[in-house]
C-alpha cells in the first residue's frame, strides 16, 4: 500500500509539473497586464552582467519585472530540488530564464559549481537569499558569496503593492490583487570590497527598505 501510495504521489507531481506552470505563467501575465506599474530606479540600471536578486515571496513579480528592465540578457536561477523547484524552474523557463537545480541540503556544491559555470558563461545568476525554505528574509550566503568571488554589482528587485493578498506559506507569498497600483523599486549594490557577514547585512538592510 505504501508502494501505491508513493507511486500515485509521484504520478500526480509529475502532471502537476506540466500543467501548473502554463497556468501558472498565464495568470501571471494576465495579473501583470493588469497592474499600473510604477518603476523606481534608486540607481541607475545597468547593462552588465549582474546577480539578480529578490525575496522568495516577490517571485511571482520580479521574474516579470526583470524581463521587462532586461529582455535579451542570458539568465540563469538558482533553483531548489524540491518538487515546488520543478514547477518554479518550469515557469521561469518561459520568461527565458534557465534553471540551476540544488538546494541548501542537497546538491548545494554541486549547483555552486553550475553557478559558477554560468557566471563564466557571462550569464546573470538569479537568486532568492531566503529561498528555497527560510526563514523569510533569512539572508542565506550564496548571492553574496558568489558576487564576491565572481566581482559582480548585485541587482535587487522589490515592490510594494497598494492591495494585495499574503498567503500563509513560509514565504508569506504577495499576490497583488488585479488593477492595483505596484511600485517596482530597482538598486545595484557593490559589495565586492566587502566581507561576506558584512555584505549579507547591507543586503538585507537594503532589500527590506522596499519590501511589503
Amino acid at each position: 500500500m505504501q508502494l501505491g501510495h508513493f507511486s500515485s504521489k509521484q504520478l500526480f507531481r509529475a502532471i502537476g509539473v506540466k500543467i501548473l506552470p502554463p497556468i501558472a505563467f498565464f495568470i501571471m501575465r494576465l495579473l501583470w497586464l493588469t497592474y499600473k506599474k510604477k518603476y523606481h530606479f534608486i540607481d541607475a540600471p545597468i547593462e552588465e552582467q549582474c546577480m539578480a536578486v529578490t525575496w522568495h515571496g516577490e517571485l511571482l513579480i520580479s521574474p516579470q519585472a526583470y524581463r521587462a528592465l532586461r529582455k535579451n540578457h542570458k539568465t540563469s536561477a538558482i533553483i531548489s530540488q524540491h518538487h515546488d523547484g520543478d514547477i518554479i524552474a518550469k515557469i521561469l523557463s518561459y520568461f527565458q530564464i534557465k534553471a540551476l537545480r540544488g538546494s541548501s541540503k542537497k546538491g548545494a556544491k554541486s549547483v555552486l559549481i553550475s553557478a559558477i559555470k554560468s557566471l563564466k558563461d557571462e550569464s546573470t545568476v538569479m537568486i532568492t537569499p531566503d529561498g528555497p525554505r527560510g526563514p523569510k528574509h533569512t539572508m542565506h550566503d550564496g548571492a553574496v558569496a558568489l558576487a564576491i568571488k565572481a566581482k559582480l554589482p548585485l541587482m535587487i528587485i522589490n515592490f510594494k503593492a497598494t492591495s494585495y493578498w499574503q498567503l500563509k506559506s513560509w514565504d508569506e507569498f504577495v499576490i497583488p490583487k488585479p488593477f492595483t497600483t505596484i511600485d517596482i523599486y530597482h538598486q545595484v549594490l557593490n559589495i565586492s570590497t566587502m566581507n561576506k557577514d558584512k555584505a549579507k547585512s547591507y543586503l538585507k538592510t537594503q532589500m527590506l527598505t522596499y519590501s511589503i
